[in-house]
């Protein structure tokens, strides 16, 4: 049995095997650790991957060379591009997804990376060096020791967890699984900073026992796309393709509410006895009752578990209440009559490490080569922590190689976006992505994650050759569309029943297609209906491109002002600040930007702009401090 490795993650849910392949396949030797090897990828709460500002953090690890897009897309029951009602910049895909062949397709292909070894058991503590700056490996509740270059942790919320189920609470870090001791005490006493946090699933439910003609049908998208810019990852494609399976929706009312309000005295969460906080934007049912108490009703998404099974994700009813309170509510929700339940809701309480405590490459400032990714750091969601375990086991590649790290800035991508806002704003709450977060959205679309992110990953040697030679040939084909549109024009007579058709102006003489583009309602397979010069011309690219095309023209002023602001932002992320920079020295500079920028050490100007507590005088300060 090998002892020594030169990077071990820790946990296999989604961070952690994001990172064991992401340094793997970088050519590292990695030991992956996880307590049931059963459960790795697990699924924990909703069986869906992407959403709002999530589905782009897929695709961005896609275009990265992380597996979750190729993994939602071979497991996907059902696909639909969110808030096509609205700008581009909003547009967001998510998948359902089969539980179970998510998280069989992830152990395949983990299992076919030839540098992932993989051991079940438990971590109990680090190996530190003797000086205790940094790491050396780990040991188990074996009484193994593995020793290794880097460490990365991705606990999850088996840290020290507790379940509550009403005025019950017993250890575990999910349903049916023992929770993690050790770990914690030993970063307390080494320095770090603990906090406890809270999230919660709702109960599972017997499809069987559903009446679906009381509830109201969702479907998937006509028009299935997928997360991978890989071609032939969707189950979709091909002759063999099975329809996608529908998801239903139903309300609770006054009646369901006041049932679940006679278990508020035995919640463990109004009982006080769940000290960590929950995450703002996926409250529990008894939450959202309590907090919007001038609601009548609440939406609930049925959501199917898989193609071959009858269990059933009840999103929207997340809970701690007593089981029977539990019980008695759901049947009095239209369509749940008769519901079986399969398991209750409970909550969970776990420990995490606020991430002011990390450099931007998600290594911990007092430990070298120790990485901490996932809900660690205080975030929630698979997507989130998927992309911090890419990060996590990228960085921790290169450190231990010696070679320059990987940090992608917040006009690069939403996962850079969300290391910044952890390491320098922290958070006290579960963290969760918004496209509201991102200063730059327009250029962080979900279209365009392969050609701001596959250059840089083919760099590392994460993404092949083949990527980078279709992300060329998109960009390509697509400046081609669009100096056609600019350079080529359309006669009246060929566009005006169209444009009178959507009660916009005629043209009276030929202008160029972009302008006609410009206008509002109109895209480019309207046109292609109309135009026959315009369809030999464009038809044979493929949808994806002429999409992206027509983005860059309609929205190119936009596009434009985003990048002229994050080139400012460029500027100031070129000045580079030391690790050792004496903050004291700088007099003027206020006594609460001293204190923040001492804990948090930027790396650069641009980070120390974006600290909590620092403002523009500051910035100003430090750069005519610095000769600038």
């Amino acid at each position: 049995m090998q002892s020594s490795y030169d990077i071990i993650v820790v946990g296999a849910g989604h961070a952690g095997c994001e990172a064991a392949a992401a340094a793997a396949n970088m050519g590292s030797r990695v030991l992956l650790i996880t307590m049931n090897m059963q459960t790795i990828a697990q699924m924990s709460c909703n069986p869906a991957m992407g959403g709002i500002a999530k589905g782009q953090i897929v695709r961005e690890i896609d275009a990265l060379g992380g597996y979750s897009g190729i993994v939602s897309d071979r497991s996907a029951i059902q696909f639909r591009m969110l808030n096509r009602s609205k700008g581009p910049a909003m547009w967001s895909p998510r998948t359902q997804n089969d539980r179970m062949m998510f998280a069989a397709e992830w152990r395949k292909m983990l299992e076919q990376t030839p540098k992932v070894d993989f051991w079940q058991d438990t971590v109990n503590a680090l190996l530190i060096s003797k000086d205790g700056k940094r790491v050396e490996g780990v040991v188990t509740g074996m009484g193994l020791a593995f020793h290794s270059k880097a460490v990365v942790l991705t606990n999850g919320t088996f840290l020290n967890g507790i379940i509550h189920i009403g005025e019950k609470n017993f250890s575990g870090g999910r349903t049916g699984e023992k929770a993690a001791y050790g770990i914690t005490e030993q970063l307390v006493q080494l320095g770090f900073e603990s906090g406890r946090m809270k999230t919660g699933t709702p109960p599972r439910l017997d499809g069987r026992s559903i009446d679906y003609t009381k509830t109201e049908i969702q479907e998937g998208d006509a028009f299935i796309d997928k997360f991978s810019y890989l071609e032939n990852t969707s189950p979709f494609m091909g002759e063999k393709a099975k329809k996608q399976t529908p998801c239903h929706i139903t309300y609770t009312n006054p009646q369901v509410h006041d049932i679940l309000k006679t278990g508020f005295e035995k919640s463990p969460m109004f009982a006080g006895r769940i000290q960590g906080l929950g995450p703002r934007y996926c409250p529990s049912i008894e939450d959202k009752i309590n907090r919007f108490s001038e609601r009548e009703r609440h939406q609930l998404f049925i959501e199917p578990e898989g193609w071959d099974t009858v269990e059933i994700y009840l999103n929207g009813f997340s809970t701690s209440l007593p089981e029977e309170v539990q019980l008695k509510a759901l049947q009095l929700i239209p369509g749940l009559e008769k519901v079986k339940m399969f398991r209750p809701g409970y909550a969970i309480e776990y420990d995490y490490f606020p991430p002011t405590q990390l450099k931007l490459t998600l290594e911990t400032q007092l430990a070298d080569n120790l990485y901490f990714a996932g809900q660690i750091n205080g975030t929630t969601g698979y997507e989130e922590a998927a992309c911090q375990g890419l990060m996590a086991g990228i960085n921790a590649h290169l450190k231990i190689n010696e070679k320059e790290s990987l940090v992608l800035n917040r006009y690069e991508a939403y996962i850079g976006v969300l290391i910044d806002d952890l390491v320098n704003k922290g958070t006290d709450e579960p963290y969760r992505m918004f496209t509201s977060r991102s200063e730059y959205r327009l250029l962080l679309r979900q279209d365009n994650a392969d050609v701001r992110l596959t250059p840089i990953s083919h760099k590392l040697g994460l993404a092949s050759a083949e990527r980078l030679q279709c992300v060329e040939k998109k960009t390509a084909n697509a400046n081609k569309i669009i100096d056609y549109f600019k350079n080529n024009s359309i006669e009246p007579s060929e566009i005006n029943p169209f444009l009178e058709s959507i009660n916009s102006s005629p043209i009276h003489q030929k202008v160029r297609y972009h302008n006609v583009l410009s206008r509002p309602n109109i895209s480019i397979p309207d046109m292609l209906r109309y135009c026959n010069h315009l369809d030999k011309n464009i038809s044979s690219f493929d949808k994806e491109t002429i999409e992206q095309a027509e983005i860059l023209m309609k929205y190119e002023g936009y596009i434009e002002r985003e990048n002229e602001n994050a080139d400012k932002l460029k500027r100031l992320e070129e000045l580079k600040l030391r690790p050792d920079f004496n903050y004291d020295a700088v007099h003027s500079l206020s006594a609460e930007a001293r204190e923040k920028l001492k804990k948090i050490k930027p790396q650069t100007l641009g980070q120390a702009s974006r600290i909590s507590g620092i403002n523009p005088s500051d910035v100003s300060i430090l750069m005519i401090f610095m000769g600038r």
